[in-house]
């Protein structure tokens, strides 16, 4: 995973980990920095989901 793709874009977005985790329905912030710091690794729907908030493409983000 490029994860320094995902946090880069995402802070150019001006988006939060908040934001980004409160959007994808996790509790607790720590749910999105974890897939974020490459503690969790997450499914394929999820990643299409963090790739929709961030307009970008799955492959972009996560390959």
């Amino acid at each position: 995973m490029k994860l320094e793709n995902l946090r880069e874009e995402r802070i150019l977005q001006g988006k939060t980990q908040t934001y980004m985790a409160k959007k994808l329905g996790y509790k607790y912030t720590s749910g999105y920095a974890n897939i974020e710091m490459g503690r969790t690794k997450t499914s394929l729907e999820i990643a299409k989901h963090i790739a929709d908030l961030l307009n970008r493409g799955v492959q972009e983000l996560f390959f």
